[in-house]
């Protein structure tokens, strides 16, 4: 199930834990008991702990691929109906969130326009009224 090269690093890993432990052993049987080396120990046995996790997911997901895979190679019609469905989904999903941006833009372009001509409005209708006043106290009072 594993390939070659996994395997390999896996087993490297573990004979190399193995041979830390033999390591440590036989430094510990030369120190006094006080020093305690029992972390280098935990911290190896957690990598292979995390090793042989990662080979059983490594495992499972690959009996997982198998099992969908004689299935599909058993009921290829079954499979191809879901293709068509949620092909089907998927693509009309696309079609509606496109004309949606599309509208949105639409939408914003027009904002901007008539943001622009009630700019426009209000900047010619301050203007007369800056000329009104201006006019009304240009002329000489009798």
């Amino acid at each position: 199930m594993l390939k070659k090269g996994k395997y390999v690093s896996v087993m490297r890993l573990v004979l190399g834990v193995v041979g830390l432990k033999n390591q440590s052993e036989e430094g510990m049987a030369n120190q006094p008991e006080t020093t305690s080396s029992a972390t280098p120990i935990q911290n190896t046995e957690d990598q292979v702990a995390s090793a042989t996790s990662t080979v059983n997911l490594v495992d499972s997901l690959e009996k997982q691929y198998l099992k969908i895979k004689e299935h599909a190679e058993t009921y290829p019609y079954v499979w191809a109906s879901y293709i068509v469905v949620y092909g089907g989904f998927g693509l009309w999903a696309a079609y509606r969130w496109r004309k949606l941006r599309k509208t949105e833009d639409r939408v914003r372009n027009l904002q901007e326009k008539l943001r622009k001509l009630v700019e426009a409005e209000e900047s010619a209708t301050s203007t007369k009224v800056v000329e009104k006043g201006s006019t009304s106290s240009e002329k000489p009072s009798k």
